[in-house]
């Protein structure tokens, strides 16, 4: 009996050991069935508890328009969270944030450092595009996607193929702006104050330029500033003398409410008017009430009854204390959830399939609207305008493509 068990035994450790030694099956690794699904579905992937999806993302963090890069981060954050309830192809989803201060220079090296030593797989960034633009040449060159939420400069995605936006571009935003003071507030004159050394500032100003007189109107005087400055006095006086009828003001935040101020002291009475990177909780800061009747483009508005809209809202105020996410903090929640269904659809990871997925999305339903891509990688959609009464930004109409 005991020779008899001993060779049982033997049998049953050697079956062990060639079990052990049998090749993996062709399914198994990235290539096999997912555990998770993307907000869309799509092809299967990585199976549970594979690599982690890496999302880089570069913002300003510390820098003067600080707030961007926070919003930035609290959706993009917000949106992995959401994600890993229910990991795209079973991989959850890493972020890894870098703060590039407002500074192109350093957003060059932060960018680098992510796609160097991070090994991410896709980067998501900037706001600024004067930020995009100087970072997006190493993920072309990397050939990694980068997604920007919010730059809106059209020379940003014609870095290269793998660069893409879903925000949409400063012709439309430009040409809204216009449409809105001729169509909307019957105005025929308008003067414009931007900054000289901002891509964006620069390229709105051009094209509300160009539709306003389109439109029959006259920009009766132009001035411009640069990022830092606090005395626009001398720019506003030589603009009240043209007595506009707006004030077109397509800049950030941190100068818009000074101008504001300024231009109110000066005794302009015209309504000003600008774009997107007015939206920051910042802009009272100097502007007090001086821009109370006040007209600006946007991506969206909190006022929407949108099903999507209140359930991103509701889960914000419920992860930052009540907060009611502004327009960069949706822009960067629909860009990581695109990226998650590109991932999905592209069934992994790989740049190149990445990048297709990415081109292909068509009518994708996020926070800040339906999005398309189209063949210049850059998002169709549409865009609202919103009035300043108090210290609210309330809706008034939305402007389609």
């Amino acid at each position: 009996m005991v020779r008899k068990g001993i060779l049982v035994l033997f049998v049953a450790l050697l079956a062990a050991s060639l079990a052990s030694c049998t090749p993996p099956s062709e399914n198994s690794g990235d290539s096999g069935g997912g555990g998770g699904a993307a907000p869309t579905g799509g092809s299967s992937g990585a199976s549970s508890g594979g690599e982690p999806i890496k999302f880089g993302v570069y913002g300003d963090l510390t820098g003067d328009t600080a707030t961007f890069g926070q919003s930035m981060k609290k959706g993009v954050d917000l949106a992995a969270e959401e994600l890993n309830q229910k990991p795209p192809l079973g991989r959850t989803v890493e972020i890894r944030m870098e703060d590039d201060g407002g500074k192109s220079e350093q957003a060059v090296s932060v960018v680098t450092k992510l796609l160097t030593e991070g090994k991410v797989h896709a980067v998501i960034g900037e706001v600024a595009s004067t930020n995009s633009l100087a970072a997006a040449p190493q993920c072309q060159k990397e050939k990694i996607p980068m997604v920007t939420p919010a730059s809106t400069n059209p020379q940003v995605t014609e870095v290269g193929d793998y660069i893409f936006r879903i925000c949409f571009i400063d012709p439309f935003q430009g040409s809204v702006m216009a449409k809105f003071a001729v169509n909307s507030l019957k105005k025929k004159t308008a003067g414009i104050l931007y900054d000289q050394k901002s891509d964006y500032s620069k390229g709105l100003a051009q094209f509300f330029k160009a539709t306003f007189t389109q439109l029959g109107g006259q920009v009766v005087a132009e001035a411009t500033y640069s990022k830092g400055d606090t005395d626009f006095n001398a720019q506003l006086n030589a603009i009240k003398g043209h007595n506009p009828g707006v004030l077109f003001v397509p800049g950030y935040y941190t100068e818009v409410g000074t101008i504001a101020r300024q231009a109110r002291d000066q005794g302009i009475a015209a309504p000003l008017l600008g774009g997107d990177g007015w939206d920051s909780p910042k802009l009272f800061e100097g502007a007090g009430d001086k821009l109370e009747g006040c007209y600006f483009s946007n991506h969206y508005s909190s006022e929407s009854k949108d099903e999507r809209v209140v359930k991103f809202i509701d889960a914000f105020k419920k992860k930052y204390s009540g907060e009611v996410p502004d327009a960069m903090a949706a822009l960067s929640y629909d860009t990581t959830m695109i990226l998650a269904d590109a991932i999905q659809r592209a069934g992994g990871t790989d740049a190149a399939k990445l990048r297709e997925a990415l081109a292909g999305t068509k009518e994708f339903k996020g926070v800040t609207g339906a999005i398309t891509i189209d063949d210049k990688r850059n998002a169709t959609k549409p865009a609202v305008v919103l009035r300043i009464e108090g210290q609210a930004f309330k809706y008034v109409e939305t402007v389609v493509p």
